[in-house]
C-alpha cells in the first residue's frame, strides 16, 4: 500500500502551484512549466514504482509465547530479519488487543547496515489477566526518493499469558514467609497426634485407650501405647469458585474508627473482583504451602468441574496451577455443589485440607451447599472462605449514622450480618469453618488458617 508523504505535498506545493500559475498567467511560459510539472511528476512516478523495494527482504517474527504480569511493565521482542543487510528506517506497529496497553502505537527504529538480525523490544503494560493472542503484525518504510511510503503487514502467532501480580501481595506476607523462629534448632521428628506411626512404648498412666496397642499389649503381656509423629506432608487443595457472584468487584470493608482505615497505597484498585482476589491468594497460598513441606492442589469449577490439579510439589508443579489459573475469568451461571462435592468424594480419597473460596451471601446458595457439603465433611477438613460483604456488619458496631437513609442502610447490612453468622453456626455443626476475610488482607489470612490448621494437626 503506498501513502503519500509530506515530502511530496512540500514539493508539489513548491513546483507544480507556482509554475501552474505562472503558466496560467504569462504568455509562452507554459513551456517551461510544463517542463518542471513533468519532470516532477516523472520522479514522482518513479519513485513509486521503485518503493517496494524498500521493504524487500525484510520478515518480522514474535516469540511464541510471550509471559506478562498484569498492572506491571513488561516488553514483547521484535525479531527483524533484513535479508538484505542495509541500512534503513522502518516503522513498526502491532495489533495489540485491547487488554495490552502501550504508551506508542507505533515504534520507529533503524536497521544497521550488515546486520541480517534485530531486536526491538516493544513495551506493554497488560491491564487484565488472561490469554491474548497478536496475530498480524505491521510495517512502513520511506520510498528511495521519500516522496511515498510503502506499508504491508505480515501474519503473526504469537501468545501473551498475563498472569496475576503476586508482589504487591507478596509483601503483605513477607513477614509470614520470613519466620526465624526455629532457625538455629536441629531438625528432628515430633511426636503429636498425627495420623503417621512412630514406635511403641510402656504405657504411662493417663495415656488415652484408643492409643493402646491392644495385639502388642497381649503378645507382652502389659500395655503398650501407640506413639504417632506430626504429619509434615499434608494436602492442601484450593478450591476456587468461578461462578456469576465471583465477579462482583469488591472493596476493603468499612471500618468503625477512621484512625482504623487501610493506608491510600493498600487501597483495591476499583476494577478488582473478587475472582482476582481468589487467584492470588491461592498462589501465594500455595507458595506457602509448599515452604512447609505439604503438597498443594487445584480445583476450578462454576456449574461445572472447570480444573483439577492433584496435590503434589516442585516448581514445575507450581508453574502447571499457575497456568490453570491465569485465565480463570467468572462464568454467568450459579455454581453447581452437587457436582463439585461428588467430584472430591470419587477423587480425593487421602484426607486432605480443602480451602473452598466462594461465595455464600445468597440463601439458595448457601443452601445448597450445607446440603452438599455431607458428602465429604466427614472425610475431610473444610474451610470456608468467602469475602467480606461490603456493609455486612451489627447495625450498633458504628454509631456514626447521620440520615435516616443510612440508618435503613445499615439495617440492610445488618440483617445480611446475621444471615451469615447464622450460617456460621449451621456449618459449625458439621465441622466446617466458614470465615468472612478481609479482601486486602486475603492471602496472609489464608496462609494464617494453614499454618493454624497444620500447628493443631487438624487434618
Amino acid at each position: 500500500m503506498l501513502v503519500p508523504r509530506t515530502r511530496l505535498i512540500l514539493w508539489v506545493s513548491l513546483i507544480v502551484l507556482p509554475f501552474a500559475a505562472v503558466g496560467a498567467t504569462l504568455p509562452g511560459a507554459w513551456a517551461v512549466s510544463a517542463v518542471f510539472i513533468g519532470g516532477l511528476f516523472v520522479l514522482v512516478l518513479f519513485d513509486a514504482a521503485t518503493a517496494p523495494r524498500s521493504l524487500a527482504g525484510i520478515s518480522v517474527a514474535l516469540p511464541q509465547l510471550v509471559r506478562l504480569q498484569k498492572d506491571r511493565a513488561g516488553s514483547i521482542e521484535v525479531r527483524i530479519q533484513n535479508d538484505t543487510m542495509a541500512a534503513r528506517a522502518l516503522r513498526l506497529g502491532l495489533a495489540l488487543p485491547r487488554e495490552i496497553a502501550s504508551p506508542a502505537d507505533d515504534l520507529v527504529t533503524s536497521l544497521p547496515a550488515g546486520a541480517a538480525l534485530s531486536r526491538v523490544e516493544w513495551p506493554v503494560t497488560p491491564a487484565r489477566r488472561g490469554q491474548y493472542r497478536i496475530e498480524r503484525t505491521y510495517l512502513e518504510a520511506a520510498s528511495p526518493l521519500g516522496f511515498w511510503s510503502i506499508r504491508s503487514s505480515q501474519p503473526a502467532d504469537a501468545e501473551l499469558r498475563v498472569y496475576p501480580d503476586l508482589h504487591s501481595e507478596r509483601k503483605n506476607v513477607a513477614a509470614l514467609f520470613l519466620r526465624r523462629s526455629q532457625l538455629g534448632m536441629r531438625a528432628q521428628r515430633q511426636a503429636g497426634q498425627g495420623r503417621d506411626f512412630e514406635k511403641l512404648r510402656e504405657y504411662v498412666p493417663g495415656d488415652s485407650l484408643d492409643e493402646i496397642h491392644w495385639k502388642a499389649s497381649a503378645k507382652r503381656g502389659h500395655l503398650v501405647t501407640k506413639v504417632f509423629q506430626v504429619e509434615r506432608t499434608q494436602e492442601v487443595y484450593v478450591i476456587i469458585d468461578a461462578s456469576r457472584l465471583s465477579g462482583r468487584k469488591v472493596s476493603a470493608p468499612r471500618v468503625a474508627d477512621a484512625s482504623e482505615a487501610p493506608p491510600a497505597s493498600s487501597i483495591q484498585h476499583p476494577a478488582s473482583t473478587a475472582i482476582e482476589r481468589f487467584v492470588t491468594a491461592a498462589l501465594i497460598l500455595g507458595a506457602a504451602a509448599e515452604r512447609q513441606g505439604d503438597q498443594f492442589g487445584l480445583l476450578t469449577f462454576s456449574d461445572r468441574v472447570l480444573s483439577f490439579v492433584r496435590a503434589k510439589n516442585g516448581p514445575a508443579h507450581y508453574d502447571a496451577c499457575r497456568d490453570r489459573l491465569y485465565a480463570l475469568q467468572p462464568q454467568l451461571v450459579a455454581p453447581d455443589f452437587d457436582e463439585l462435592c461428588s467430584f472430591i468424594r470419587m477423587r480425593l480419597r487421602k484426607r486432605a485440607l480443602l480451602i473452598f473460596l466462594t461465595a455464600l451471601d445468597d440463601p439458595m446458595l448457601a443452601e445448597s451447599f450445607v446440603k452438599s457439603a455431607a458428602l465429604i465433611c466427614r472425610q475431610h477438613f473444610m474451610l470456608v472462605d468467602m469475602l467480606q460483604p461490603s456493609g455486612a456488619a451489627p447495625i450498633f458496631g458504628d454509631a456514626d449514622v447521620h440520615s435516616v437513609p443510612e440508618l435503613y442502610q445499615r439495617l440492610g447490612g445488618h440483617l445480611r450480618w446475621r444471615d451469615l453468622r447464622e450460617l456460621q453456626k449451621v456449618l459449625q455443626r458439621r465441622g466446617i469453618r466458614l470465615s468472612l476475610l478481609d479482601p486486602e488482607k486475603l492471602a496472609a489470612q489464608l496462609i494464617e488458617q494453614h499454618a493454624e490448621v497444620k500447628a493443631r494437626q487438624l487434618i
